[in-house]
């Protein structure tokens, strides 16, 4: 007997990306530089180096550096590296850099040369118990407080962020597209029900349909999928109404961030439930209960189901299903109070053709930082600059530019595959211009 859930159901409970699988007749499309050359004033520096463990030398990815006495931020990569610009007014400040379970080190920039910087972090020795803290009754008792402290420990008025998003789509291991933008948000507070609102600031993008096997994959939602995995501002997305009854909750080992130390959740959902649902680990600050981090996964065995949440549109001939959806989301705090700071999602999707011998795998990813931000008391977008939910950011995005594309603005470094393809797309551009 087939499980029913309605479609209203589904898209109210999952939020990650909406795909798109249509077949499209062209076969190649590259990318044209649309903007003209300008001669730009530099008032920024850059520091480019790697985050990594001071015994073990490997790679952290996801960690947070920030320019002290500022908003200004970014994180490292899956391989660690970094890319921060800094303003040239502000070479006198520190950085910090802080990650789940290491200590947090902080480093005068006038000790770091500008580029192939490597930055040690070593892992946090500090046992829970060292902390006078009220221990909770039950782990489920300590997660719905999480839930219920959004009014009281995170930035609870309105504010304009600056940040940088990505998608990528890969057949396979190659990368077949990418898209790219900077946006502003304006941020509701914490204990608000609005919803908030995107400016596309500046886009690029870039696809090979040769790789894409006659079907053009889009993503749809953009930006806000990773705003909304926000579980703490959207929490009706993963834990609707603070209902917790649906999963089980479990203590792991603790750890410590920024000094903090931190609870580990597990979660998982109830054997009897059918339905997808989550599972995963919550970081919660042992101090004052507010979740900092958390990263989970759906349960995505009902192929059935799974498929109708994610895939929007597709040939008749196809069937699609995903085999993983992952999910991470951290908060950084700054004055006391703590603030989305960093999103990544990932879908692997399965494409059988009918009649076909071998089928398809895509792994469509997308991630979003928070680069900058400020205390904001008036909504400046106008409905034509604002994004709609159900945005696909490759038809908003122009095509690819020169490397300097980005400015002063903060981006995540590209990990290896995306670089190498951006040097392939920066080299096609070159040999057009040469042709020109």
């Amino acid at each position: 007997m087939k499980t029913k859930i309605s479609f209203a159901f589904l898209a109210y409970k999952y939020h990650l990306l909406c795909v798109l699988f249509i077949v499209f007749g062209g076969m190649t499309s590259f990318a044209l530089n649309l903007f003209q050359d300008q001669e730009v004033v530099q008032t920024f520096s850059e520091f480019k180096g790697v985050v990594v463990d001071s015994k073990s030398k490997a790679p952290l990815s996801f960690a947070t550096l920030t320019l002290d006495g500022t908003n200004i931020s970014t994180v490292t990569n899956s391989d660690g590296e970094f890319l921060l610009k800094v303003p040239n007014s502000m070479l006198n400040n520190a950085i910090s850099i802080s990650f789940l379970g290491y200590q947090v080190k902080t480093i005068p920039l006038s000790n770091l040369n500008g580029d192939d910087i490597q930055i040690l972090l070593e892992e946090s020795m500090m046992q829970l118990s060292e902390v006078k803290i009220n221990v909770p009754k039950d782990a489920q008792t300590l997660v719905k407080a999480a839930l219920d402290k959004k009014g009281e420990h995170y930035i609870n008025e309105e504010t304009m962020m600056t940040a940088f998003y990505r998608e990528t789509i890969k057949k396979r291991r190659r990368d077949a597209s990418l898209s790219e933008a900077i946006v502003e948000i304006y941020r509701e507070p914490y204990s608000s029900t609005k919803v908030d609102k995107i400016k596309l600031v500046k886009a690029r993008k870039s696809t090979d349909y040769t790789r894409l096997d006659t079907l053009a994959v889009r993503l749809q939602g953009g930006p806000f999928s990773a705003l909304y995995a926000d579980m703490i501002k959207y929490p009706q997305y993963i834990f609707p109404e603070n209902n917790l009854s649906e999963y089980e909750f479990s203590f792991d080992t603790p750890t410590e961030i920024n000094d903090r130390s931190v609870y580990v959740v597990k979660f998982k959902p109830r054997a009897e439930l059918e339905q997808p649902l989550y599972y995963g680990k919550l970081y919660i600050d042992a101090e004052t209960f507010a979740l900092i981090s958390a990263i989970y996964n759906l349960n995505v065995d009902n192929r059935e189901l799974v498929s109708q949440m994610f895939v929007r549109k597709k040939p008749n001939k196809v069937t699609v299903y995903p085999t993983e959806a992952a999910y991470r989301v951290d908060y950084r705090i700054k004055d006391g109070k703590w603030f989305y700071g960093y999103s990544n999602l990932q879908l692997t999707m399965k494409v059988n053709w009918k009649g076909r011998l071998f089928n398809s795998v895509y792994t469509l990813s997308s991630e979003m930082a928070i680069t900058d931000w400020a205390r904001s008391l008036d909504d400046s977008f106008t409905r034509k600059e604002t994004l709609r939910p159900t945005v696909i950011l490759s038809e908003q995005a122009s095509a690819f530019s020169d490397p300097n594309f980005w400015g002063e603005y903060n981006i995540i470094e590209p990990e290896k595959s995306i670089e190498s393809a951006i040097d392939k797309i920066n080299k096609q551009m070159e040999k057009r211009k040469g042709k020109e």
